[in-house]
């Protein structure tokens, strides 16, 4: 990472930080106090899926809400391990009737569980969900159910196997095909319900489950540590058992073998990242766009910082908030999106090393995507769309400059005089403050110590002696 990057994700900090208006519906007093809650339980829930749904259009964004605070309820269920399976696999099954119950709450989460309110005031999200028109309702109710039978599925598999529940690379397409494919899959039939999509993407459920799985895998791969920690496994034992016999192993520092194995995996979920350019490709509203391609851009900047880090197997590696912020400035077209997939596709590329037994692997996986990034905007358009941008913002400041009265730019050009004297007199009372600061700790900061604090005193004390 260059200073040049380092420096603009500190400028895009500070623009986001003065700039952005982050949405507070919580606080919105004309908000009926349940839906209120629901914001809140949003942002408990998950800070960065909130800020992304808090963009969406108003109506879109209530049942993106709900769909995601269900799911979320639903997961915290399945993650509990103080529930016993006998009484966890019909909760999960039937979580989908539960949703139709005016009412129904859950107090019986552990009390180290960090979702556990949610449940405990469940009935709130139940009465927004019955609020919802019945399109988005089906939608949000058989995705539910069909979730709830994976999680059964796969909560049973690791009672039985000591916490491992995923074998086969198809029981890992399965498990994450439950747990963020249908996911991907509902959000495309949202999407379409809203008519800010066309209906052609909801009959993709291939393409969404793709996209699902691309976040999904990212997020397994990154929370090893973590997920090793609590006895749970969804690494497949198809990939971690060539390199080892035991799956906790790769904690060991400098276990070679476990970065082996770390990059089939990453090369895993990479294939997915063209099926996430492709999908991005399809969508028409700005607002869904963003929604979609943030947090796929932050996915792909995950899969670089994980890729050949060993410290992937020691705690949870996540992107600089620098990164988390530039990606929210600039993935607002398909354009910015394909050079952020670039970008971290060519690190992965340049930290691929020919004794990787998976190195022709990831180098055909990263092509891919280079080759899903040309196609989506292809190299002959970039030249033509930078020649037009830069006219465009040129022209326009010649307009700008044109429609000034001569009032005006007197204005700015005093406005700019009082910016350019209040940052002097700032800096002058930062340095003499400093300076007076070190002066009485007794520093030494003149270029000789020629007026330092032990010099003068010396100078005192020799006068005294001389009377």
């Amino acid at each position: 990472m260059g200073i040049i990057d380092r420096v603009e994700e500190i400028r895009c900090m500070c623009q986001y930080k003065l700039w952005h208006d982050e949405p507070n519906f919580e606080k919105d007093e004309t908000i009926p106090g349940d839906l209120r809650r629901c914001y809140e339980f949003l942002k408990l829930t998950s800070r960065s899926f909130a800020a992304v749904i808090m963009e969406l259009t108003p109506e879109l964004r209530i049942a993106v809400m709900i769909f995601y605070l269900v799911l979320r309820g639903l997961d915290t269920i399945e993650d509990d391990m103080t529930i016993s399976l006998e009484k966890k696999k019909p909760l999960l099954l039937d979580f989908y009737k539960f949703i139709e119950q005016p009412g129904w709450n859950f107090k019986e989460s552990g009390p180290n569980e960090k979702d556990r309110q949610l449940l405990v005031e469940f009935e709130v999200v139940i009465a927004e969900y019955h609020n919802l028109k019945q399109g988005y309702r089906d939608v949000i109710s058989s995705i539910a159910k069909e979730m709830g039978s994976g999680m059964a599925k796969y909560a049973t598999l690791a009672e039985e196997h000591d916490g491992y529940s995923v074998e086969s690379l198809e029981d890992f397409d399965m498990y994450c095909h439950y747990v963020a494919g249908l996911v991907g899959e509902g959000l495309s039939r949202l999407f379409a319900n809203s008519d800010l999509e066309t209906k052609d993407l909801a009959k993709q459920p291939a393409l969404s489950n793709s996209v699902g799985l691309f976040l999904q895998k990212t997020n397994i791969i990154r929370d090893y540590r973590e997920d090793f920690e609590d006895k749970r496994q969804f690494w497949p034992r198809a990939i971690w058992s060539k390199y080892t016999d035991d799956f906790g192993s790769f904690c060991e520092p400098g276990n070679v073998k476990a970065l082996y194995c770390l990059s089939e995996i990453v090369a895993n979920a990479l294939e997915h990242a063209p099926s996430a350019i492709e999908y991005l490709c399809q969508l028409q509203n700005q607002q869904v766009f963003n929604f979609v391609a943030i947090p796929q851009c932050m996915a792909i900047a995950t899969l670089a910082a994980v890729f050949k880090n060993p410290e992937t197997f020691q705690t949870n590696v996540k992107i600089r908030k620098g990164q988390a912020v530039t990606i929210i400035m600039y993935a607002m077209n398909i354009k910015a999106v394909c050079d952020i997939f670039l970008r971290y596709t060519r690190e992965i590329h340049a930290k691929n090393t020919p004794d990787d037994p998976n190195f022709l692997r990831i180098s055909i996986a990263c092509g891919k995507v280079e080759q899903a990034c040309e196609t989506a905007f292809p190299t002959r358009f970039r030249d033509m769309y930078e020649q037009a941008v830069a006219t465009k913002m040129k022209a326009q400041k010649k307009g700008q400059k044109a429609v000034l009265s001569k009032k005006q730019k007197e204005e700015h050009k005093e406005a700019m005089q009082y910016f350019a004297l209040s940052l002097v007199m700032g800096l002058i009372a930062i340095f003499t403050t400093l300076g007076v600061t070190l002066y009485f700790l007794g520093f030494d900061f003149t270029l000789n110590g020629v007026l330092s604090p032990s010099r003068i005193k010396n100078l005192f004390t020799s006068s005294s002696s001389s009377e």
